[in-house]
């Protein structure tokens, strides 16, 4: 899956699968642009991409600055000459509560994340490629094929309201050769699943194959949608999440 000399932006790179697909998309040839709130970290993933003989430039901020998607694309630009594709990848789950005890703000600062950062991420990644090209967002088996966990109201609505949201940035911009697809991991062994041994035991549970994904198997698939071997591939919610939405259906 050769993405050599594609100038690719990854958000939410610091940790997890950002972290994990910037590492992959380098190694197989990509210009990467890591975005994420945590200086420090991008930095660090980034310099070493470049150690390694990659390309990798890093610009800090958050995504739900509708300026910041800009910055980001205008990075691409300046650093690799264009833009041939996105993983935009950041998110958060927010408090694990019901709604009755759910505040205003958990819910806005979760469909801000996880929804609102990526119309202000589409917005300025789509013209800048032209024709031709993939974005690739990270939605979630939570909110998906009857996948309605518990505490996870304001995740379940952000990441089901951006598969809709992919469907039809999809159909607009088919004509122009640009491809527009939904990532839906399953649970995954990164600081977001925590680190409490009750919890990912439940959580690897939930499964068919009674365990969770390694970033790198998420990255993986995201590769793959960014390649041209997913080039009749287009509005999908794709499943990557060991069978979990079978179980829980």
């Amino acid at each position: 899956m050769d993405l050599k000399n594609k100038t690719i932006i990854i958000t939410g790179a610091s940790s997890g699968i950002g972290a994990a697909a910037a590492l992959l998309f380098a190694r197989h040839g990509a210009n990467v642009v890591l975005g994420a709130r945590r200086a420090a970290e991008l930095d660090q993933i980034a310099g070493q991409i470049r150690q390694s003989n990659g390309q990798a430039t890093a610009l800090a901020g958050d995504v739900t600055d509708e300026s910041y998607a800009q910055k980001l694309v205008d990075h691409a630009k300046e650093a690799f000459g264009g833009l041939d594709g996105a993983f935009n990848n950041a998110g958060m789950v927010g408090d694990m509560v019901p709604v009755s005890e759910m505040s205003s703000q958990n819910w806005q600062d979760v469909i801000a994340t996880n929804l609102t950062s990526a119309f202000y991420l589409a917005k300025a990644q789509v013209p800048a490629m032209q024709s031709g090209g993939a974005l690739v967002f990270t939605s979630s088996f939570v909110g998906y094929s009857n996948a309605g966990l518990p505490g996870m109201s304001a995740y379940a609505a952000a990441k089901a309201g951006l598969i809709g949201f992919v469907q039809s940035l999809a159909n607009e911009h088919a004509q122009q050769g640009i491809r527009v697809n939904a990532l839906l991991p399953g649970g995954t062994k990164t600081a977001m699943a925590g680190d409490d041994p009750e919890g990912h035991a439940f959580i690897n549970g939930l499964h068919p194959v009674r365990r969770m994904a390694q970033p790198e198997e998420i990255a993986e698939a995201a590769m793959f949608l960014l390649s041209e071997r997913a080039s009749f591939v287009t509005g999908a919610p794709m499943l990557v999440d060991g069978g979990v939405s079978v179980q829980l259906g």
